[in-house]
């Protein structure tokens, strides 16, 4: 393994992990068919909380932190509730 640059056992540990993070990856792909049903559903309004109100509501055994990393995946949901300060900066202004 010193073309690869790692340890033998790392490799290997991949390797036969394999088929666990294929089924993780294939079981976050589903949930976020559901996720995005939900939030469109609700016209953009539900975050995370509410979502993950709604999937346990449903019988889906789901963290608030997965909900959270599957929406970031997912791209953005909808509009911003809160402007960005675009004021430019001065020597009057603190930061």
């Amino acid at each position: 393994m010193h073309i690869l640059g790692i340890a033998r056992t790392s490799f290997y540990y991949w390797r036969k992990t394999a088929a666990v993070r294929a089924a993780r990856q294939a079981a976050d792909s589903k949930l976020a068919d559901r996720i995005r049903t939900l939030h469109q559903a609700s016209d953009g309004n539900y975050g995370v909380p509410r979502i993950t109100a709604e999937l346990r509501e449903t019988g889906e055994a789901v963290n608030h932190k997965r909900v959270a990393r599957i929406m970031q995946t997912i791209g953005p949901a909808g509009p911003r509730l809160r402007r960005a300060n675009t004021a430019p900066l001065s020597p009057t202004r603190p930061r």
